[in-house]
This record gives structure tokens, sequence and C-alpha cells, in this order.
């Protein structure tokens, strides 16, 4: 079973003389719940491909350069390096990366470092300040925070996968290094913890049946002057226009209100950020996301219209994606 005080005594012993304390209280039991006593059926097989991974010690650890990974100066030798990829592929499906591991490319669904790319010039520098990433996935962008110099980087997403893919990524790209991926959701967090400098929610959004409320609660993570870095899918139209899916979104069970770039401007103004601006949008591709060797169930293109891939599978208009910053 995962040791969870193992995992996260070095964060519980920095929370309790820190800001994040009043969040403690309720975390420490929570993380003892979900993964001692509640675990998921397929935690112990995953928690298996963790423990065959070879022990290799890097030389290098690279997490500036899009592929966030460690690699050695002498060579792994093609046995060592395919007995890495056998195990890395038992974590699979990898969904937000690229990883490269001592010549070993995980080749995510999505070209994260797309994403992150079109983003870093925009948002406030993150030198020294403590960032929280809600919904990160296998904590890609967590690596990539770090390396803009984000004193230490919280990562929440309720996925026992990505939790062990984000330790298996830990494991060669920085044992002790000021970054942490807690398997917890939002609603998880203390209610105004007022703790972080800048909060992410990238593609989190769209999954709320309360948009409002998830602004809020975000809101809440932020210090006074902290920005909010946001992401999320949205349409072409004017202030108020606003689309709910009848069912499914992309073949996504679980959309609820895509805005428009106007709308979710008035929605943050209304939930008390200040200096709200849409910093980029952009047509998702079937570059950006799409299946690979680590990731080989349906994808992008499957989920548009077979004849017009300006249209979804189920005749809505296809995903396009905005950020936006914020300031509390």
């Amino acid at each position: 079973m995962l040791d969870y005080q193992t995992l996260y005594r070095e964060l519980l012993d920095f929370m309790r003389t820190s800001s994040l304390s009043p969040w403690l209280e309720s975390l420490e039991p929570l993380l003892q719940l979900k993964l001692q006593e509640r675990p998921h059926g397929d935690l112990g097989r995953w928690l298996a491909a963790f423990e065959e991974l070879p022990d290799i010690q890097p030389d290098h650890v690279h997490l500036d350069q899009g592929r966030v990974g460690a690699s050695i100066d002498t060579e792994l030798g093609s046995e060592r390096r395919q007995e890495l990829e056998n195990t890395l592929k038992k974590l699979s499906p990898w969904r937000k990366g690229p990883y490269e591991l001592f010549g070993v490319h995980i080749d995510t669904e999505w070209r994260s470092d797309w994403k992150w790319d079109r983003i870093i010039e925009h948002i406030s520098p993150l030198h020294n300040r403590q960032v929280l990433d809600v919904g990160c996935g296998s904590g890609y962008h967590c690596w990539r925070m770090l390396s803009a110099g984000a004193r230490r980087v919280i990562g929440i997403d309720p996925s026992y996968l990505f939790l062990i893919q984000f330790e298996a990524i830990k494991k060669y790209c920085g044992a002790n290094a000021p970054i942490h991926l807690l398997p917890v959701r939002m609603e998880d967090v203390t209610p105004g913890l007022e703790a972080f400098d800048t909060t992410f929610s990238m593609g989190v959004l769209y999954h709320r049946r309360s948009p409002i409320d998830h602004l809020l609660e975000l809101k809440g993570t932020l210090r006074k002057g902290g920005e909010l870095v946001l992401e999320t899918l949205v349409i072409d139209g004017d202030a108020g226009h606003c689309m709910m899916p009848e069912g499914r979104y992309a073949m996504m069970r679980n959309v609820w209100f895509i805005p428009s770039i106007p709308s979710l401007e008035l929605w943050l103004r209304r939930a008390g950020f200040r200096d709200v601006r849409c910093i980029e949008s952009n047509r998702t591709t079937t570059r950006e996301q799409r299946a690979t060797q680590w990731m080989q169930f349906q994808s992008l293109e499957n989920f548009l219209d077979a004849k017009d891939p300006g249209l979804t599978i189920e005749g809505y208009t296809a995903p396009k994606r905005a950020t936006f910053v914020a300031t509390k």
C-alpha cells in the first residue's frame, strides 16, 4: 500500500509553519482515507509498476525544454532502456506531457508544451511564487512552473493513475524538489485559504456544474493581489452568450457550460476579480491532441465530424480554447 506519510512528510511539515496550515487539519486525514483505506481497484497494479522502475541516477534534469525529463552522460543501453519503456507503459494511458527519460520519449496524447508556450509570456513571472495547479493531470505543467522559478508548486487531481505517473517522473526529475501532487478535488481545499500567489485552472471550468462557484473557490485560494490563470473551452459570441450541450460534447460526458470570451470575462468580474483579460485563444487541432503509442484510445480525431472537422461528432462547434488572467 502506498505510504502517503513518506510521500508527503516534507510537504506536511512545511504546511504546519506556512500559510497552508489551515488546510492541514482536513488534508492529513483525507489523504489517509484515500490512500490507505479506500484505494482505487487498479492502484495495486500501478504501484507494482512503479516499484519495477529501474534505479537510474540522472546526470541532468531538464524542465524547460518542452520535454520534461532526465538524462545521463553515458549510454543507458538498449536492454535497460527497453526495460524502462516497458515499465512506464504499464502506467498508460499518458495524457499530458511530453516527457523524456534517458532516451525514452513518452509521447502523450496532449502536446501540453504547446499550451505552456502560448501562455508563459503573458502571465506574471512565477519567480519565488507559491503556485497551485487545479486539475493538474500527471503534473506536466507543474514541472514547467517549477522551472519558471516557482518557490513551491502543489498540484491537485483526484486520479490515482496521475498520482503514480507524477511520482514516476519525480523519481528521476527531483525526489526532493518542492513540487507535490495531492490526489484530492477542489472541494477538498480549505475555503478561503488565501495561500497562493498564482493559481492555475486549466481544462476544469467546463466540467463544473456551477462555474461561478468554481471561480469563487479559485479566488479563495489566492492571497490579495494574487493571479488566476484560467484556461477553458469557449465559443464565439458576444457577452451573455453561453452553450450547454444537450448530452455529450466531443464525446465528453461531463461538459456543462461553454461561454463566449466576453461572457467569461464578465463572470470573472462578477466573481470579484479585476484586471481581467483574455491572453490567447486557439482551435484545438489533431496535431495537439491525438492518439499515440502511449495513449492508444480514441482521441480528438474520433470526436470530430468525419465530413466537417469544424464540428464535433454531435454537431456542435469543434473545440476552441482560451486562456484568461485575472487579479484578486
